[in-house]
Order: C-alpha cells, then sequence, then structure tokens
C-alpha cells in the first residue's frame, strides 16, 4: 500500500470539515493539525467570508507597489517614444523636462524598463569607439568660433534618385545650418550654398572639413579654390589629417544620427526624402536635446556671429612681411631674379614672405603656410596633411600674418 499523498488545500478542507462538526475545540484542532491558533483562526475567518474559495493559496506580492510608475507617466513616455523612436531613455527624460518641467519624470533607467517592457528597445551591437584625436585646432569655445562642413554619404530612394547630404554645424552648439541634398559635390554648388549661410549667419571664425574636393587640393597649402575664399574672408580653413574622420567628430556623430532618424529606411520618392531631411533639421535645433549641451536643443544654445559679410572677398594683409609678392598667371612669383612656382590656385594673390633664419624663408597666404623658401630657386611645399615644421605661434609675432579686419 502506498503513502496517501495529501497539500496545504486539502488539510485545510479536512481542517474546516472537522471545525464544523463541531466535536473538537480550535485549540484541539490546532494541535492535532500542526498548526497555531491564529492560523486556525485564519482559514476560518476566510472560510466563513469566501466559502471553500477562501482555502486557496494566494499570492504573498502585494497588490499594489508604492514605487510604481503611474500609468499616465508611462503613457507620455511611450508616445514621446514613439514620435521619436531613435531617441533613448535619457534624451526622452530630458525632452520630457522640457515639455513639462512640474512633473517628477522617473530616472533614465527606469524610462529604459518602461520602453523594455512594452517592447521598444532594440539591442544594438557594441561597437570600439576610437578615441578623439589631439590636434591643434582651433577650440570652439562659443557658437560660431568653428563650423564644420561635409558630405554625408549617398544612398538611392526607392524610386533610385541618388541623395547626397551637404551638411554645416557649428562645432560648439551643434546647431545644424545646412542639410541640402545637391546633385554635384563641385565648388560652385557648395559655394553657392555657403554663401546664403553666410549672410544670414554671419561669418565663423574657422571652418573644419577633410581634404576631399571642393574642401582641399593637392595644391601648396592644400589649398582649394574654396579655401582660398575663405581666406580672403578672415576664415581660417582647418583640414583634417587623412583617413582620421575623428578630428571632425562632432560632425561625424551628427551624420550618423542623420542616417538613423533621415535615411534608415529611405524614403519612397525624392520629394518625400527632401522634406524627411528638412524635418530631421528642425527636430535636430528645435526639439532633440543634446548631452553635450546639459540636454537642450542647440537652437537655445546657437546665437547668430557678430562677424557680419558684405558680400567681398579681400586679400589677406601681411603685418611684419619681409616680402609681399603676387603670383602670376603662371602661378609664379619672381623671386631674386628668378621664377619660383607657388600654385596655380592663387593666381592674381597676393602672398606674405617671413623670414624666419639665416636666407630661409616661410611663404604664406593669409594664415596658411605654404612652404619655405631656402637659397634662391626653389619653395618646399607643405604637403597637406603633414606635420609642419613651423606653425603661427613658432614665428615671432612681428612675422605673424593676419587677415585685413572686416
Amino acid at each position: 500500500m502506498s503513502w496517501m499523498e495529501t497539500d496545504p488545500v486539502s488539510e485545510r478542507v479536512r481542517f474546516i470539515s472537522a471545525w464544523l462538526s463541531r466535536e473538537e475545540s480550535v485549540s484541539a484542532l490546532a494541535i492535532r493539525f500542526g498548526v497555531l491558533r491564529k492560523t486556525a483562526y485564519k482559514w476560518i475567518g476566510r472560510y466563513a467570508a469566501e466559502g471553500p474559495a477562501g482555502l486557496a493559496e494566494r499570492t504573498s506580492a502585494p497588490v499594489t507597489q508604492a514605487a510604481q510608475t503611474p500609468p499616465k507617466i508611462v503613457a507620455a513616455i511611450l508616445k514621446l517614444r514613439r514620435k521619436y523612436p531613435a531617441w533613448g531613455p535619457r534624451k526622452l527624460r530630458a525632452r520630457l523636462q522640457l515639455d513639462d518641467s512640474t512633473t517628477v519624470w522617473p530616472a533614465a533607467s527606469t524610462i529604459g524598463d518602461i520602453l523594455k517592457r512594452a517592447g521598444l528597445v532594440r539591442p544594438r551591437k557594441l561597437r570600439r569607439r576610437v578615441p578623439p584625436a589631439q590636434h591643434p585646432f582651433r577650440g570652439a569655445d562659443a557658437p560660431n568660433d568653428v563650423w564644420c562642413i561635409d558630405f554625408k554619404g549617398f544612398w538611392k530612394t526607392g524610386d533610385g534618385v541618388r541623395v547626397l547630404p551637404f551638411t554645416v554645424t557649428d562645432a560648439m552648439s551643434r546647431y545644424l545650418r545646412v542639410c541640402q541634398a545637391v546633385e554635384h559635390p563641385d565648388f560652385e554648388t557648395v559655394w553657392s550654398i555657403l554663401t546664403k549661410a553666410f549672410k544670414e549667419y554671419g561669418l565663423p571664425r574657422a571652418i573644419r572639413s577633410d581634404n576631399g574636393p571642393p574642401f582641399g587640393a593637392v595644391a601648396a597649402g592644400g589649398l582649394s579654390r574654396l579655401a582660398v575664399n575663405f581666406v580672403r574672408m578672415g576664415i581660417t580653413p582647418e583640414r583634417i589629417t587623412p583617413g582620421k574622420p575623428q578630428e571632425n567628430g562632432r560632425h561625424e556623430r551628427m551624420h550618423q544620427t542623420l542616417k538613423r532618424e533621415a535615411a534608415t529606411p529611405p524614403s519612397s520618392t525624392d520629394k518625400a526624402q527632401l522634406a524627411r531631411l528638412e524635418r530631421f533639421r528642425q527636430i535636430f535645433n528645435d526639439e532633440r536635446p543634446h548631452e553635450a549641451l546639459g540636454q537642450i536643443p542647440p537652437a537655445r544654445v546657437f546665437t547668430p556671429s557678430p562677424r557680419l559679410w558684405d558680400g567681398k572677398l579681400r586679400s589677406p594683409a601681411y603685418w611684419g612681411a619681409t616680402h609681399v609678392r603676387t603670383v602670376r598667371v603662371s602661378g609664379s612669383i619672381k623671386w631674386r631674379g628668378r621664377e619660383l612656382f607657388v600654385s596655380e590656385v592663387l593666381n592674381g594673390h597676393r602672398i606674405g614672405i617671413l623670414e624666419i633664419a639665416d636666407d630661409e624663408y616661410e611663404v604664406r597666404f593669409g594664415p596658411i603656410l605654404l612652404g619655405y623658401i631656402k637659397g634662391k630657386y626653389k619653395l618646399i611645399r607643405v604637403r597637406p596633411g603633414k606635420r609642419r615644421r613651423h606653425s603661427p605661434e613658432n614665428c615671432h609675432p612681428a612675422a605673424r600674418s593676419e587677415t585685413s579686419p572686416m
């Protein structure tokens, strides 16, 4: 004969049956069933209130949680996330605080848990990050100290149209000044867009770009037609080291966001894609909180430049220069009775020659070092992206070239 199996619910039923027979006291029943009198009275009370159903097992978890996020708060979080599906918990929390500062919003970690429970989180593959490069670029301590420009890699819309955005941001405020699709990444296209931006926002002190055309060239100092115009406007061209996009990391990070929020997946038509790019620019500037700015949108930090542009291009002035020469049509200058080739891109422009040692000279176009003259026969050009032997900071103050005030 096998052992008789029993369970807590069956024991409670037997206990109540014995109690209903009135043959034993509650104390005696408690001893016989091996429970406390307090427990015995608890089950008698439940049976009296609910009948046999009161004898079933109950969870020990609390009916309500004291720290549970109110449904109204959860709904607001999920609504904003569905509006901006690429935003993470910290950005969502910052936007909610900007929109309603009177409500106590949950921590970013709690918002992350809410998104996970709602199935709105996609696991991302961790990537190895390249540390930012240290480079003697101009510091971006205020709006319009440095603008960053580049082309975002092209993609095709659903109807097969090629989309190639040209973008311009302010390095300090992250304000996206230009996000415009172009047909040709050439000088004429970029110059036309930038002149409009200069007239609308004023002039920056420096413009940072890569070395590709139309931003840079293989000419002396890496100067292109575009860079020459920048110098003539009192803007210093800054070009990153070839193959080092992290030196323009702020702009590259914006491109990642653009790809995720405005190009993945591509729009079905080019017209829809152009509208999507403009909408992205508006959201990026006015609505999207930026962590590096203390979780406020760039539009709250950006201010137009006080350096207004009158539309004129001026030749740089060379204070304390040993010699000033005008580049001829052939790209050469006259030096000690000989033709010395400099660069055809500088035809008709003045360059400054500054003596830095005995019979050794530094050749500049505005703040841009073009190369050195040793003796009287040859210009030793500075290759773009290479470390330069001399810099304006290492030259005598009287030999530094400056652009004329505008």
